[in-house]
């Protein structure tokens, strides 16, 4: 081989190894989630770019699976640190079967408690009484809500 051709092969392995590579832009695109939450779940240890051209970060395309089983936990209700807790540093799942369990259990009993406030502000809304504060059915679904068996959702701010 000649030099010429290993300069030549060494140009084009470099160029695929940087073309592998996503630049901030495009994993915030393709995983739908803003650069600023990239940046926070880098801050954060979730996720870790691999390196910088010019300002850009950049991230290894196995970002986007992981990104993708932050998105999951999250969905789930799992906290941030829930999460990095099931994450291991080289990107593995690493999933506290239990805690999985624990939390299909929780969400059962949201379902359930969903469920009853469907059927309670279905029959409100067709209630024949004249006034809602009449109605047997409602007044039970306002005593649920004053002794907190009907809790409101937490409130989960993007990304966080």
């Amino acid at each position: 081989m000649t030099e010429t051709t290993e300069t030549a092969d060494a140009t084009e392995t470099a160029d695929a190894t940087e073309t592998a590579e996503l630049d901030i832009a495009e994993v915030s695109h393709r995983a739908g989630v803003p650069a600023s939450t990239l940046r926070y779940y880098e801050e954060k240890g979730l996720i870790s770019s691999t390196g910088r051209r010019g300002l850009r970060r950049q991230y290894d395309p196995g970002v986007l699976e992981r990104l993708a089983l932050i998105a999951l936990g999250r969905t789930a209700g799992f906290s941030l640190d829930e999460i990095a807790d099931m994450l291991a540093p080289d990107g593995r799942p690493r999933i506290d079967r239990r805690m999985l369990a624990a939390k299909a259990d929780e969400l059962d009993r949201r379902i359930r408690e969903l469920g009853v406030l469907r059927d309670s502000l279905r029959h409100a809304a067709a209630c024949p009484a004249p006034s809602h504060m009449e109605c047997p059915t409602f007044r039970r679904l306002l005593d649920a809500a004053a002794s907190g068996a009907v809790a409101a959702p937490r409130r989960r701010f993007p990304g966080r």
